[in-house]
């Protein structure tokens, strides 16, 4: 089994932002780059991922839970002139969703 030490230096290694939240919404784990990237930096890890976003986005991301919960791996949750959003399932080894990380990825132009 890999160290938590180790493995959160992998995640603190990469300068795109990754953010892990439970099937609930609730943050778990910010990278290094999430920390300095969104407001409120540390102070998010145990609040609810919804609360930092508005309506619209929370609708979408309650949907996308849902299709991660039936199966689904990866589900795009936005873009901008910079980046693609996703949030992707993390399960356990039995396949049941334990929850999810953000990930981005540049739009290469």
């Amino acid at each position: 089994m890999v160290e938590e030490a180790l493995l959160s230096a992998i995640l603190d290694s990469l300068k795109e932002p990754i953010l892990i939240a439970d099937a609930e919404h609730v943050i778990r784990y910010m990278n290094r780059a999430a920390i300095e990237h969104y407001e409120g930096g540390a102070s998010l890890i145990g609040r609810s991922l919804l609360d930092c976003h508005n309506e619209r986005s929370q609708q979408k991301m309650k949907e996308i839970l849902v299709a991660l919960q039936a199966g689904a791996d990866e589900r795009l949750m936005s873009v901008d002139e910079k980046r693609r959003g996703f949030m992707c399932a993390v399960r356990d080894p039995q396949g049941r969703l334990l929850g999810y990380y953000e990930r981005y990825e540049p739009v290469s132009g």
